[in-house]
């Protein structure tokens, strides 16, 4: 199993607009091969005093995949290209942290 942790930040002010656009990808890229689990989440607003917060402006993919080869087949289909060019313009930055269980 992979799983990934993608950390979006968008422009400021863009979130809820980039947020729209995942969760209308979100069908898609659950019906893939390989798929285990595909999600966002954002910061709890009212978390334990020892929570460190990502901010208003980002967003964390929660993603769990059978395989790599699931993972790269995800990176290359054509829903992702599309979304990648459709959010392009509200995105400030992106980290992937690809990981395997310990």
């Amino acid at each position: 199993m992979i799983h990934v942790v993608a950390v979006i930040t968008a422009k400021p002010g863009m979130r809820a607009s980039l947020l729209e656009a995942f969760r209308a990808n979100v069908p898609a890229v659950k019906a893939e091969t390989g798929c285990i689990e595909y999600g966002a989440a954002v910061d709890l607003d009212d978390g334990p005093g020892f929570q460190k917060k990502y901010g208003a402006d980002t967003f964390i993919v929660i993603e769990k995949w059978v395989s790599p080869a699931a993972l790269k087949a995800h990176a290359a289909a054509p829903h992702m290209a599309a979304y990648a060019a459709k959010t392009k313009e509200m995105i400030a930055s992106r980290l992937i942290h690809i990981l395997t269980p310990a």
